[in-house]
């Protein structure tokens, strides 16, 4: 297939302004669904999209629809016919199908299931609808290539032709008894090295890994990882073959949860775009700013202590404020990426989470120790406050709360996500502003605290 040039691309936006739907339709032919998606993207203007799309066949039309942005497809979803749309879903896979009606509001999603010609794809995406989004049911395509068991070779492989017609890729012959329970799996390697098999039972790969409906789809990727499959047969509680997962899917999944876990890891709520609008941007970062901002604001209530004149007597004090923030936000954040990478790519069972507490608290500890003695250091070098009284009392303040501070922080950042994970909350939320703002907070209340205890116990300051 052909690709887009700048001046492809600049002459489709002629055409399209010009309206001339002939030359548009030579221009796209041959050309990749996902260089068309791409190219519809940055249109923006959904009326010269849907110019587009109709310039195209349904199973390129399909095929583009699929490409694009779950935001983008759903405001062309919302301006096409719902017999339009009939007619695409019936050129995709029931998985992919199944994603795209998804979008549309329950009663057009009824119309369109009615206005599919296909019954036995109308059948398929009905069924996949009743499962769980974020489960394998809900990823799964019921499209594959299924033989009996007690197949010979060349029967099996007369089904096998009379099945492939309609797929796209092929990566196993599963394998199934008289009940349509999954018994095996076979290789289409297996055809040309054991042509005169009696049963398809004798050659078969026995007992394939495999997963149930309701196994929920970051089990299935961690699953795909493990094993490097290419594609995984479904089965329901009962054990009977009900589709399968591709790689693909997974990838596609894989790629999704890291771009929502790295925003929600950034401070921002919601899925975001950079070609979105302004108030959607505003929307999806402004809850994490306002939690900020409650942080900023509770910390100068910290610093300014009611009565107290704390900075007042030490005013050196003010120099290492951002140092005690800034270290325990970095190391909260530090302890809780760890986290929340071992819970998603499965080193860190849930169940063992006590055990890594307690290497989280050594491994503190020593970190801990290293970084306040060259705070230590670096105040004997070169003091706070020019009366040695106060520079002394400055110097043990600054070391203490940073060595409590660290240990806090590589605990707190530790024990936050497997909290959110026991509550089925997303643990990614653990390596943005919340832990960084709770850790500045506490921070200051460990710093404040710790001054004045030693500027009461060994000076004559009054507080």
């Amino acid at each position: 297939m052909k690709e887009f040039t700048p001046t492809h691309i600049d002459a489709l936006k002629q055409l399209i302004e010009s309206g001339n739907e002939e030359q548009l339709r030579e221009l796209l032919t041959n050309r990749h669904p996902a260089d068309i998606a791409e190219f519809l993207a940055d249109l923006h203007d959904v009326d010269d999209q849907l110019l587009i799309l109709r310039q195209l066949d349904d199973e390129t039309a399909a095929d583009v629809l699929i490409e694009l942005d779950e935001d983008e497809r759903h405001d062309l979803l919302e301006k096409m016919p719902n017999e339009s749309i009939a007619r695409k879903l019936e050129q995709m896979d029931a998985d992919d199908a199944v994603d795209v009606i998804q979008e549309l509001d329950e009663e057009d999603r009824e119309d369109v299931i009615k206005r599919i010609d296909d019954v036995e794809q109308a059948g398929d995406i009905v069924d996949l609808l009743q499962y769980d989004e974020d489960t394998a049911g809900g990823h799964m395509s019921t499209e594959m290539i299924v033989v009996n068991e007690n197949m010979s070779m060349p029967d099996c492989i007369k089904a096998m032709r009379a099945q492939a017609e309609d797929m796209d890729e092929i990566y196993n012959i599963y394998v199934v008894d008289d009940d349509n329970r999954l018994r095996g799996i076979f290789p289409l390697k297996t055809t040309i090295t054991n042509p005169s098999a009696s049963k398809i039972k004798h050659v078969m790969e026995p007992d394939p890994i495999s997963v149930r409906t309701d196994t929920p789809i970051e089990d299935v990727a961690l699953d795909f990882e493990k094993y490097d499959l290419v594609a995984m047969p479904v089965v329901d509680s009962i054990g009977r073959l009900v589709g399968r997962i591709t790689v693909d899917d997974i990838m596609d999944l894989v790629r999704e949860q890291s771009e929502r876990d790295y925003q929600l890891a950034s401070g921002i709520a919601r899925d975001i775009e950079t070609d979105d609008s302004i108030f959607k941007q505003v929307k999806a970062r402004l809850p994490w700013l306002f939690i900020g901002l409650v942080g900023g604001i509770l910390n100068a209530l910290i610093l300014d202590g009611g009565d107290s004149n704390l900075l007042a007597v030490l005013p050196g004090m003010a120099l290492f404020i951002p140092l005690i923030g800034g270290t325990g936000g970095n190391v909260g954040t530090q302890s809780s990426a760890i986290v929340v990478q071992g819970l998603a790519n499965g080193s860190l069972d849930i169940k063992r989470a006590g055990r890594h507490l307690i290497k989280e608290f050594f491994t503190a500890m020593l970190n801990a120790l290293i970084i306040s003695a060259l705070v230590f250091v670096y105040n004997l070098i070169i003091p706070a406050d020019d009366v040695v009284e106060k520079a002394r009392v400055i110097t043990m303040a600054v070391t203490l709360s940073l060595f409590c501070v660290i240990i806090f922080a590589s605990v707190f950042g530790s024990l936050v996500p497997i909290i959110l994970e026991k509550l089925k909350i997303d643990p990614a939320i653990a390596t943005g502003p919340f832990v960084t703002v709770t850790n500045d907070i506490v921070g200051m209340i460990i710093y404040m605290v710790l001054s004045t205890w030693l500027i009461t116990t060994f000076t004559n300051y009054p507080i």
